[in-house]
């Protein structure tokens, strides 16, 4: 269970405007609109929601946003998820591409989850930059905007300031990515499971793209996941998960992809420092006990792949989360 802290709630600016899809507004009010819970001891986020002239509606009216804030209050938001809509061929309100510059400008914090995207490029803010979107529309999107570097195979991007994700699911991904980035790995852990949401996703994963459907479905991997999340501290070479799932490695493989998107090594790397992470939280191991009991092995593999994954040395990151962050 979380811990109390004096770290105010940082302020979130939902911005819909006509035909924004529900699905991804649901996403960001479930994970940035919870109210304060035992669980996590203190509110995470203060969450707004902004419409161009306080009202909005939705899939064909059968959502209407009403009574929201108006796009002035984008002034005050660190971070601002802008819209997306499901027909991407109508341009974007020139008042809320407006607002969303202006936001960019002063700072804040830019997330375009699935057709948001559209908006952030029309805005002209990913320019030069990477980004993703539905693989669905990954052509639409090349046509339109050929300056973006766009990576159709990913689950999310995040280019510091401006980060994207693909659709529908890749929302929650990305919105737990960022809970994580702000919050530390046992926080989102907390939020994920609330949701009953799969846990850490890395945005490196490549999108489910159409497939034929077996006739038979395979066994799934969730039983040999389990096992070697039980054995993170010690060796677990590739060709130990395929015995245990009763696979030959190259099939062991091709499941990898097909189930979760990576490789099984890549998935191995990604458990290891997300368990490093939450032992640098509580605060209390020693660097050299935190690369061994995550199965990271060394201090210097600790360092190197702690800073590939956050951007932050192990120092860094226990002085940044692990103030009362797991108890």
């Amino acid at each position: 269970m979380a811990q109390e802290s004096d770290q105010p709630p940082i302020p979130v600016a939902l911005l819909v405007d006509e035909n924004s899809n529900p699905f991804e507004v649901g996403c960001t009010c479930e994970v940035f609109g919870a109210r304060r819970r035992p669980e996590l001891g203190r509110e995470l986020y203060d969450l707004r929601v902004v419409a161009p002239g306080g009202r909005a509606t939705a899939r064909d009216a059968l959502f209407t946003f009403a009574d929201t804030g108006d796009l002035d209050e984008l002034e005050h938001a660190h971070t601002v998820v802008v819209p997306n809509r499901p027909d991407v061929d109508s341009p974007q309100h020139p008042r809320v591409l407006d607002a969303v510059r202006r936001a960019h400008a002063r700072g804040a914090r830019l997330i375009g989850l699935c057709t948001g995207a559209f908006t952030l490029a029309e805005a002209g803010l990913l320019d030069g930059r990477p980004a993703t979107v539905h693989w669905q529309l990954a052509d639409e999107f090349r046509r339109r905007f050929p300056s973006v570097q766009l990576q159709p195979d990913v689950l999310f991007v995040d280019d510091g300031d401006v980060l994207t994700s693909a659709g529908s699911a890749a929302a929650l991904d990305l919105a737990l990515h960022v809970v994580r980035s702000d919050h530390g790995a046992e926080i989102a852990n907390l939020v994920s499971r609330r949701l009953v949401f799969a846990a850490f996703r890395d945005g490196g994963q490549r999108q489910f793209v159409e497939r034929p459907v077996p006739g038979v479905p395979a066994q799934p991997l969730t039983s040999t996941l389990a096992w070697a999340q039980e054995r993170l501290d010690g060796p677990l070479p590739v060709a130990a998960l395929a015995r245990h799932a009763h696979l030959s490695v190259t099939s062991l493989h091709r499941r990898f992809r097909v189930e979760l998107g990576t490789t099984p090594l890549a998935w191995l790397t990604a458990e290891r420092v997300e368990l490093a992470r939450r032992l640098l939280e509580q605060g209390r191991a020693s660097m050299t006990s935190v690369a061994m009991s995550s199965g990271l092995g060394t201090t210097a593999n600790l360092r190197a792949q702690l800073h590939r994954h956050t951007g932050l040395s192990p120092t860094e990151y226990r002085a940044r989360f692990g103030g009362g962050h797991a108890n």
